[in-house]
């Protein structure tokens, strides 16, 4: 999809979207197997939790999971007329950790993520990026331009940002489940918590 197309229909959206009743606001999570829940029981994903939280403190949002297992940035882009069609007034981005375990050049996660935050910019939806390290076997120099890529696209976009989504559970017991890489019920709670805080500055009550 050029970017030409996609500034057309999110003008088409914006406009439908405002004639739109005072409905609950949604707020989007938009990413792979970690967003999806992976493993886990229906109400157990990071989406499930942060909803509880948002409606514990007094925030009227639809928390609308839009996570899918094994999806790449590529397929983010593919996916963006799904999100803005839900016509979001926030979306927490969690994409990239499939394009580095692939293997996949730094260079095109960035070109696609940098297409997802400009669609969702274009259509005046607030966004909250999150990032994502990988094992150590990957090499210094290729996870170095991987955590890169997040920063820099948070900078360009003026982004609310966690860099690494993770970063609450890494040293806790029992976050993990037993493939060493998608977060248990335990570990989700605690990414819903380390999301709120960058993500406060954004919600209307």
């Amino acid at each position: 999809m050029s970017l030409r197309r996609i500034a057309v229909f999110v003008v088409l959206l914006v406009a439908a979207g405002a004639l739109r009743g005072a409905e609950r606001p949604v707020l989007v999570c938009f990413g792979d197997s970690i967003t999806a829940g992976y493993g886990l029981k229906t109400g157990q994903a990071y989406s499930d939790y942060l909803q509880a939280k948002l409606d514990a403190q007094g925030y009227h949002y639809t928390v609308n999971n839009q996570g899918t297992s094994g999806a790449t940035t590529k397929d983010a882009v593919a996916d963006l007329r799904t999100i803005l069609l839900l016509h979001p007034q926030i979306v927490i981005v969690e994409f990239g950790g499939n394009d580095g375990l692939r293997g996949l050049p730094p260079e095109e996660t960035r070109r696609n993520l940098d297409t997802v935050l400009t669609t969702l910019e274009y259509a005046h939806i607030k966004v909250l990026l999150a990032g994502i390290t990988l094992p150590p076997n990957y090499g210094k120099d290729y996870i170095q331009a991987f955590e890169q890529t997040f920063r820099d696209l948070a900078a360009k976009h003026h982004t609310a940002f966690v860099p690494m989504i993770y970063k609450d559970l890494v040293h806790v017991p029992d976050t993990i489940q037993q493939d060493g890489i998608h977060p248990t019920a335990k570990g989700s709670e605690i990414i819903a918590g380390t999301l709120y805080p960058a993500l406060k500055p954004l919600l209307v009550k």
